[in-house]
C-alpha cells in the first residue's frame, strides 16, 4: 500500500465502553458546566459529579433530561430558574445543610453567565457552605478563541437592554473600554443591536458574529460593524448568537492648537454640530467640549 493511499484512509481510535462508579461527594454546591451544543464536550468530571449529586438544579428539566438520558444519569432533576428561584433556593440550602451535595447546571455552558445561578451561589457562601466549580464549555470563550480578535483584555457584557434608549446608554458606557467586548444576543434582535453598536462604537470597529457554536452549522461572520449591519440588518437568522467587537483604535494625542485647526477645517464645510461630531470621531476628544469650542471659533469669525 503506497503512502498516498494510506493518507486517504480515515484515522481510527478506540474508545472502550466504560461504566463509572460515581464518587462520594462532600457537601457542597457543585457549579457544573455542560455542553453548549455538542454533547461530546461534556467532561468526565462533570458526568461523575452529576451522577453523584443528590439532585441536579437546572433551568429547564426538559433540556437537562436530554443530557442525563444520553449518558444514563439517574440523578433527580429540580427546576431552578428566575421565576421560581425565591421559592426553590431555601429548599436547596436545606439539602446542603443536611450534608447532601447539590449540582447546579444551566441549559447550556457555564452556569452564572447570564442566568440566576449567582444568587444561589451567594446564598450558599453567606450560609458558610462550600461552592465547587466544575469547569467546561463556555459560549463566550468558544466565540472568543474562534473570532481572531484580541484576547488579552476582554469584557463580557451579557445581553444589552432591549429598548433603544437604555441600549444606547449602555453602549456609550462601553465605547472607550480598551478591551474586546463580548455580548449575547437573540436572533430577532441581532440586526437592530448591530446597528446600535455601529452608531455608538463606530462602524469601522472589527467585529464577529458567532452562531451555533459547536453545532453542525457553526459559523463565524467577520468584518467591521458597518459590514455586519449590512449583512444582518434585513436577514432573519436562527440559533444562539455571540457578538464580539474589537477594542477601539488608539487615537493620536491632539493638543488644543491641533483641535482648533481641525475644527476650523471642518467649520469651512459643516455646521457647528457636525464639525464637532466629525472632529470628536477623528480624535477621540469630548464632543461637547469640541462643540463649545467650535461655537467660540464661529463667534470669532472663523
Amino acid at each position: 500500500m503506497d503512502d498516498a493511499e494510506t493518507a486517504d484512509r480515515p484515522r481510527r481510535f478506540v474508545l472502550s465502553a466504560h461504566a463509572f462508579d460515581a464518587p462520594k461527594l462532600e457537601p457542597a454546591l457543585y457549579v457544573v458546566s455542560t455542553p453548549i451544543g455538542n454533547l461530546g464536550d461534556i467532561t468526565v468530571r462533570a458526568l461523575e459529579t452529576l451522577a453523584a449529586a443528590a439532585v441536579i438544579a437546572c433551568e429547564d428539566t426538559r433540556v437537562t433530561s436530554r443530557l442525563t438520558q444520553r449518558f444514563g444519569l439517574k440523578t433527580p432533576l429540580v427546576a431552578y430558574h428566575e421565576h421560581n428561584a425565591e421559592r426553590q433556593r431555601p429548599k436547596l440550602l436545606e439539602m446542603l445543610e443536611r450534608g447532601e451535595p447539590v449540582a447546579l447546571v444551566s441549559d447550556a455552558g457555564t452556569p452564572l453567565v447570564s442566568d440566576p445561578g449567582y444568587r444561589l451561589v451567594r446564598a450558599v457562601l453567606e450560609a458558610g457552605l462550600k461552592v465547587v466549580p466544575v469547569p467546561g464549555a463556555s459560549a463566550p470563550l468558544a466565540a472568543l478563541v474562534g473570532s481572531g480578535l484580541a484576547s488579552d483584555t476582554v469584557l463580557f457584557a451579557g445581553f444589552l437592554p432591549q429598548k433603544g434608549g437604555p441600549k444606547g446608554a449602555r453602549l456609550a458606557e462601553l465605547a472607550a473600554v480598551p478591551a474586546t467586548l463580548v455580548f449575547f444576543e437573540s436572533p430577532h434582535r441581532l440586526g437592530a443591536s448591530l446597528r446600535a453598536m455601529a452608531d455608538a462604537l463606530g462602524g469601522d470597529r472589527p467585529a464577529v458574529v458567532a452562531r451555533e457554536l459547536t453545532k453542525r452549522f457553526e459559523t463565524f461572520e467577520r468584518g467591521t460593524l458597518a459590514g455586519l449591519v449590512d449583512r444582518f440588518e434585513t436577514e432573519t437568522v436562527k440559533g444562539e448568537i455571540v457578538v464580539l467587537i474589537g477594542p477601539p483604535v488608539a487615537m493620536p494625542e491632539v493638543d488644543a492648537a491641533d483641535a482648533d485647526e481641525l475644527l476650523r477645517e471642518a467649520l469651512a464645510d459643516m455646521p457647528v454640530s457636525a464639525a464637532a461630531k466629525s472632529v470628536a470621531k477623528a480624535t477621540g476628544l469630548d464632543r461637547a467640549a469640541l462643540y463649545k469650542r467650535a461655537l467660540d471659533l464661529k463667534a470669532d469669525g472663523v
